[in-house]
């Protein structure tokens, strides 16, 4: 196992910059996710790591070895990949082996490393298969085990649930995360799907338009995100936003959207911010219908009852609200419900900048 620090690190393609000066670092047999939109880098990163991409500017290194210049295969990491890239002509067995093979390791010790990870991974039944006999799900524990018998410092994961259906990522999910337990091999996970990324991250890196937003444990991320984005970004559904003012109202200071729509705000909030134009955040899970004097009024358009929570999205004064209640509750489209956001789990963010002021 090693640590990881990625020190300003940027790529160019041509005149076209993608990674603008990323530093991170990874602690030694951590799992940390790299997550963000389409086209925000992380990819570019990860192949960075493991030498798929030259690096423009900056440094990598492993443990304490510069690795920028270092050939992939001298690296000493694995990488398991989107589309499981398994060699279709060879049994289970020998796709698992293969690396071994080539590093010219004795037959002995490349069964016994098989078998260790064939084990780990469930898939001692299936080693004389081939992977066209396998489900998708088996195909990237194959995948997962041909990195595992390498016995590399670090794992590198390129969005390996993607191609699987829902219910299965979820497995996968528990399995990938049970298998870092008993491992504790140092490991990147690239994906652009945040509940993976909450789910499964002792770290998580926001990663936008080639720029680190924020990084940090995933309760951090979701509880004081640093701007906007993040806040939007993490969380599902997404956190709601309004943009407004914050006004005094009966010797209290309260937030008033561009659509008049008034909601509390917690107390001693600074005096600066009366009369500025704010970004006020909510998460959908954090409103609850109340009677209080200070609830406004949402008239519901969509309800999704899922049995233990109810969805809906609803309108007030033009402002479009998304909320989650956590208790069963009849309504429907048309209704009218009351609702108070929890007062600390208020984010206020600045109108300008996105960067958050509370």
């Amino acid at each position: 196992m090693a640590s990881v620090e990625i020190k300003n690190v940027r790529k160019s393609y041509g005149s076209v910059d993608t990674i603008h000066g990323v530093s991170v670092g990874v602690s030694d047999g951590d799992f940390v996710v790299l997550v963000g939109p389409s086209g925000c880098g992380k990819s570019t990163l990860l192949r960075m790591i493991a030498g798929l991409e030259e690096i423009t500017g900056g440094e990598i290194l492993i443990g304490d070895r510069v690795i920028n210049d270092v050939e992939p295969k001298h690296r000493d990491i694995a990488m398991v990949f989107q589309n499981y890239a398994l060699y279709p002509h060879m049994t289970i067995a020998q796709n698992m082996g293969f690396s071994l093979r080539l590093a010219r390791k004795s037959k002995d010790e490349i069964d016994q490393r098989v078998k260790d990870a064939a084990r780990i991974l469930g898939l001692t039944d299936y080693l004389e298969r081939f992977p066209k006999q396998l489900s998708g799900g088996q195909r990237q524990r194959v995948a997962m085990g041909r990195a595992i018998v390498r016995n590399p410092q670090v794992f590198l994961f390129d969005e390996p649930l993607s191609n699987l259906d829902a219910k299965l990522r979820v497995q996968m999910r528990t399995e990938l995360k049970d298998l870092h337990a008993r491992l504790k091999t140092t490991t990147i996970y690239v994906t652009h799907d945040q509940i993976e990324a909450m789910t499964m991250a002792d770290k998580i890196v926001v990663m936008r338009d080639g720029v680190v937003e924020q990084f940090g444990e995933p309760l951090e991320l979701y509880d004081r995100p640093a701007n906007r984005f993040v806040a939007g970004f993490i969380g599902s559904p997404s956190m709601n936003f309004l943009d407004g003012t914050v006004v005094v109202r009966d010797g209290k200071q309260m937030f008033e959207s561009a659509n008049h729509t008034v909601l509390p705000l917690p107390e001693g909030l600074d005096r600066a911010f009366e009369g500025k134009k704010l970004i006020m955040g909510f998460r959908p899970e954090h409103l609850q219908v109340s009677e209080a004097p200070e609830v406004f009024e949402v008239t519901v358009s969509v309800v999704e009852p899922t049995g233990a929570e109810t969805y809906f999205v609803g309108n007030a004064n033009g402002d479009t609200i998304t909320g989650v209640l956590r208790d069963r509750i009849a309504i429907a489209s048309g209704q009218s419900l009351r609702l108070l956001p929890r007062l600390n789990a208020i984010h206020l963010f600045d109108a300008e900048t996105e960067q958050r002021v509370n």
